[in-house]
């Protein structure tokens, strides 16, 4: 089996890592631009990149875990923050997909596979993000309940279609 990394080195593997940049950014970019679509009907919960930024500067300060989401308080330029950090973890979700997939598969990624993950990552906000802000897992103690795990897995469903279309057409 040949391997992108081990066969041309540094240059296959920052190949690699390009892909996943660009699949990263586009998957989070889809994400944006459909759940804004989405939110705007009343079907799914808007994205609220403030509350990314605030959760990011909290944990840069070490604080890993709220109470209740009106715990974080608002920070100047929280929603540079946010978007930073949401397109950082759409990249930090991609690149080591895209790398594992050269190790443990070899060959082209496949886009349904990408696809796949990308739905997979829905979990990261229902264990991890969600319980950070104080919302519980799930975010069950969120005012909209049902709605937000819904809405996570959508977001990441279109995460999911905008990175697999960026496999698709690399």
């Amino acid at each position: 089996r040949n391997s992108t990394i081990s066969c041309t080195g540094i240059g296959g593997g920052m190949d690699l890592i390009l892909k996943g940049f660009i699949a990263g950014v586009l998957g989070t970019l889809v994400m944006d631009s459909l759940n804004h679509l989405f939110a705007r009907f009343g079907v799914i919960s808007k994205i609220d990149v403030r509350i990314i930024g605030r959760m990011a500067l909290g944990w840069a300060q070490g604080r890993f875990r709220y109470s209740h989401p009106d715990e974080m308080e608002c920070a100047p330029n929280e929603i540079l923050y946010g978007y930073f950090t949401h397109y950082a973890i759409g990249v930090g979700l991609a690149i080591p997909f895209m790398l594992g997939w050269n190790l443990l598969v070899g060959g082209p990624v496949s886009p349904v596979w990408t696809f796949v993950y990308g739905v997979a990552t829905t979990v990261a906000s229902l264990f991890i993000v969600y319980p950070s802000m104080g919302l519980g897992i799930f975010g069950w103690r969120s005012p909209e309940r049902i709605k937000s795990p819904l809405s996570s897995l959508a977001n990441h469903t279109f995460f999911g279609v905008g990175m697999a279309v960026a496999v698709a057409l690399a």
